[in-house]
C-alpha cells in the first residue's frame, strides 16, 4: 500500500516521509514542558513544517515508561485549544493525534486533525476501531503489551518477531472487517521491549513488510539509543540519525522524530544512493 488518504489528499509513501513530534505534555522524556505558550507551539510547528515534515503528531498524554496516567478531561483540555490555534494558523496542515481514547479521536478529527496514532492499537479502548471505521481516517497502530504504566514488566515473548507479526495480523483482520482502508504499523520501539529486543526489531524491521502496510518508525532520542551509549536524550541526535538510517534501509515509510531537518537529510542522502 503506497499511499494514504488524508482529508482528500493522497500522501505517497513510496518516498519516505517525516512526522514531527509536538508534545503538549509536561512530562515527556525529551521535550516535556518545553512549549508553554501558544506562540511556542506555533513557532515549533512552523519550524517543523519549514524543515519538511509532512505530518505533525500532536500528543497530550505522556506514554513514556511509568508516566503518570491522566484523565480524558485533562488530555482534552491540553489538546483541543492547541489544535485549534495550529489549524487556524496552518489550515492545510496534516495533523496526527497521538491518543488511545476514541472520544478524543472523534473530537480531534471533528476540528480538523487527519490521522489517529494509537499506541495501544485499540487495546485500551474497545470503541476505538468502530470509531475509526466511522471516521474513515488513516490509523496508526502500535504494538505494546499492557499500559504505559506497566509495559516494561511485559517483555516476555515466545518469538519476538513472530509474536508481533501475529499481533498485527489479528488487528489488521479486525480492522479490515470494519472497512478501514488506511492502516500504518508501528512496531513500538521502547514499548514492552528490552534494550536487546529493540535492536532485534530494528535489525528485522523489513520482515514486517510481509503485512503489506506502510511502517512508521519512532526511534527519536529513545532510551534504546541513549542508554546503549551512556548519554542523555539531549545528546542522542547523532544516534537517532544512525538508527533512522537503518530503519529506512529496512523499509520504513515514515520517521516520527523530534528533529525534522536531520531526518529529512537522512532521507535525501539515502534516496540519492537508491
Amino acid at each position: 500500500m503506497a499511499s494514504i488518504n488524508c482529508k482528500g489528499h493522497l500522501i505517497d509513501l513510496t518516498s519516505p516521509k517525516v512526522m514531527g513530534i509536538l508534545n503538549l505534555t509536561p512530562d515527556s522524556f525529551y521535550d516535556g514542558g518545553k512549549y508553554k505558550s501558544d506562540k511556542a507551539f506555533l513557532l515549533q510547528t512552523e519550524k517543523m513544517l519549514t524543515e519538511g515534515a509532512t505530518f505533525i503528531d500532536v500528543g497530550a498524554y505522556s506514554s513514556r515508561p511509568g508516566a503518570k496516567h491522566i484523565s480524558e478531561e485533562e488530555e482534552l483540555s491540553r489538546l483541543i485549544p492547541v489544535l485549534n490555534i495550529i489549524l487556524e494558523k496552518f489550515p492545510e496542515i496534516i495533523i496526527s493525534v497521538d491518543t488511545f481514547r476514541s472520544e478524543i479521536a472523534k473530537k480531534s478529527i471533528a476540528i480538523g486533525a487527519s490521522l489517529i496514532n494509537d499506541i495501544s492499537a485499540g487495546s485500551l479502548d474497545s470503541k476505538m476501531f468502530l470509531t475509526i471505521a466511522k471516521l474513515q481516517v488513516p490509523y496508526i497502530m502500535m504494538h505494546m503489551k499492557g499500559t504505559p504504566q506497566n509495559m516494561q514488566q511485559n517483555v516476555t515473548y515466545n518469538d519476538l518477531i513472530k509474536d508481533i507479526i501475529f499481533y498485527f495480523s489479528k488487528k489488521i483482520n479486525e480492522l479490515r472487517v470494519l472497512g478501514i482502508n488506511d492502516l500504518i504499523l508501528d512496531v513500538g520501539f521502547g514499548f514492552s521491549k528490552t534494550l536487546d529486543q529493540n535492536y532485534e526489531l530494528l535489525n528485522n524491521l523489513n520482515l514486517f513488510k510481509t503485512l503489506d502496510l506502510p511502517i512508521l518508525t519512532g526511534l527519536s532520542r529513545k532510551s534504546m539509543l541513549f542508554k546503549q551509549l551512556a548519554i542523555t536524550p539531549k545528546e542522542a541526535l547523532n544516534a537517532t540519525t544512525i538508527a533512522n538510517t537503518i530503519a529506512l534501509q529496512q523499509g520504513s515509510n515514515i520517521l516520527r522524530v523530534h528533529d525534522v531537518k536531520e531526518a529529512m537529510e537522512t532521507i535525501k542522502i539515502l534516496e540519492k544512493i537508491n
